[in-house]
């Protein structure tokens, strides 16, 4: 009798840690998937490029005094020089075509190609600082594609609105699941919870051991999970370079929500489970 109640025991616990494992691996997933999109958003706003181009008398020391303040900016993350010259030979890999041989010279200017910080990747921003720009009378135009700009960002805005409340729905389930699972098991052993209320046990003292068992659970379950996200980063990482535009800091944190997230869960799940327990009467236990 004892080693058929061990065996139910230890496959209720397996049980919860199987199921606790799956769900917090895929909030982890869903979180990894989060951070990245991010990233990637970010990235790609910081290779759009703006460029200033010159009029024909700008001397070097004016481009080079204007590159400085630029790179001693808050919204440039960096900048090239392309001279009129190294601007003929992009001309000729990227067309095949020698166009000064027939026109007889160089129609093109000296420029700066501008890449700014995401956060002044915005239309209405980059409009602000090109009118600074275009104060130096040697600066001739500012070029760039304003409705890529703007399409980019409504996408950004798009995506950014369904990730909170999908974020809220993906917790709400993460909640239940793992609450479920906790209940039950609690649940059957229901008998000895009311055994131990008879001879006069505290709540808290009932309640404690059942905390601690399912808080260790939680951490074996944490520890999984966190296990395969990490495989799976290191993957993606070995195949497409995934880590290059995500901050280290930004997946321990990930984990370390991970980690709470389940420790919270199974908290509030057995303090309310052995509650529960505790208020019905011995006699209206269903034992």
């Amino acid at each position: 009798m004892k080693k058929i109640k061990n065996k139910r025991l230890l496959t209720s616990y397996m049980s919860i840690v199987i199921i606790m494992s799956i769900v917090l691996f895929l909030f982890g997933f869903f979180g990894v998937f989060v951070i990245s999109s991010n990233s990637i958003a970010n990235s790609f706003k910081e290779n759009f490029s703006v460029s200033i181009f010159f009029q024909d008398n700008v001397k070097q020391i004016e481009v080079t005094q204007l590159q400085n303040e630029l790179l001693m900016s808050d919204y440039i993350d960096k900048l090239s020089y392309v001279s009129k010259e190294s601007a003929v030979l992009i001309m000729k890999e990227e067309y095949g075509e020698d166009f000064i041989q027939d026109l007889g010279y160089n129609p093109l200017v000296n420029s700066i190609d501008l890449n700014f910080k995401s956060q002044y990747v915005e239309a209405v921003k980059i409009d602000s600082i090109s009118e600074i720009i275009k104060k130096n009378k040697y600066v001739d135009e500012i070029v760039y594609d304003k409705n890529l700009i703007n399409l980019i960002n409504e996408n950004i805005k798009r995506v950014t609105f369904w990730l909170i409340p999908s974020i809220s729905i993906f917790l709400i389930i993460t909640f239940l699941i793992i609450n479920s699972s906790i209940r039950l098991s609690i649940y059957s052993n229901r008998q000895l919870i009311k055994t131990m209320q008879l001879v006069g046990a505290t709540k808290s003292f009932i309640r404690k051991p059942f905390l601690k068992t399912n808080a260790f659970l939680s951490l074996i379950s944490s520890f999984l999970s966190i296990s395969l996200i990490i495989l799976i980063i290191n993957y993606l990482d070995n195949n497409i370079n995934f880590l290059k535009n995500i901050e280290p800091k930004t997946i321990f944190i990930l984990c370390f929500f991970m980690v709470l997230l389940g420790l919270t869960i199974s908290y509030i799940s057995t303090f309310f489970a052995t509650q529960n327990i505790l208020k019905i009467k011995a006699d209206k236990l269903d034992i």
